[in-house]
């Protein structure tokens, strides 16, 4: 049984300044925390309920598990319609960005994504193609807040996220990059090449004027019918979709 005092610290995880604090966030549904259990990420304590106990994979010797029941689980967990399983992780040692170690590679740079269905849309299709890192500008949204957590669909473990000074970070840069502006060139008529740094910005003002300066490549997506603007996500899919075909031409 959850005693008060563990129920109010795992909902006190809820909120970013204890997740910082503590240095742990949450993750929800069996589906994801296997992938979390399959990677180099650590697991403080595996919440479920028992009659999903069968659904557990075989688990290493040191997580800490706890069974709760449904009414339990529903106090703790950030969704509606708890599934299950909750878990939580410790955060994983921030590293800056080593722009050497990006070379020869494409990497998503998103400046002031606020939404965090956005956020974890984008990461989940970040990993469907391929792309290993996603930089953020400092002010994005959290990758480790729940709902971010929760649209990633586990795909969080697997692409290493980094938060940066993107103007500092970019003046440096000796990969082109990439900048999905209106007024660029086509998508679908842009050479690639082998690496790029991809930068999407925020979802109702787009690029910054500081960033949109250190851009090397103006992209835009044409526009054949009348919608104002694309959604941040869906233009993350259409710019890996077209790099990964470009990829798949070359081999």
């Amino acid at each position: 049984m959850l005693s008060k005092s563990q129920i109010s610290f795992i909902k006190s995880l809820h909120q970013k300044k204890y997740r910082k604090e503590n240095r742990l966030f949450l993750v929800e549904g069996i589906k994801s925390i296997k992938e979390f259990i399959q990677s180099d990420y650590r697991i403080h304590t595996l919440f479920y309920v028992s009659e999903q106990y069968n659904l557990l994979p075989k688990l290493p010797a040191n997580i800490n598990l706890f069974e709760v029941n449904n009414a339990e689980l529903s106090k703790i967990s950030t969704l509606q319609s708890p599934q299950g399983f909750l878990a939580v992780l410790h955060l994983p040692e921030s590293r800056p960005a080593d722009l050497n170690n990006l070379k020869n590679q494409f990497t998503i740079v998103l400046d002031g994504v606020q939404d965090p269905g956005n956020m974890g849309t984008i990461i989940r299709t970040a990993d469907w193609f391929g792309f290993k890192n996603i930089i953020c500008s400092e002010d994005c949204v959290e990758a480790f807040n729940p709902k971010t957590v929760q649209a990633t669909m586990g795909s969080l473990a697997r692409v290493n996220i980094y938060y940066e000074n993107l103007s500092v970070l970019l003046e440096s840069s000796q990969i082109p990059v990439f900048g999905a502006l209106l007024d660029g060139n086509s998508i679908y008529e842009t050479n690639w090449g082998k690496q790029g740094l991809i930068i999407l910005g925020n979802e109702g003002k787009g690029i910054t004027e500081e960033v949109i300066k250190k851009i090397t490549q103006p992209i835009t997506i044409p526009r054949i019918g009348h919608a104002e603007s694309l959604n941040v996500a869906v233009s993350a899919a259409i710019f890996c979709s077209e790099i990964a075909k470009g990829k798949t031409k070359s081999h």
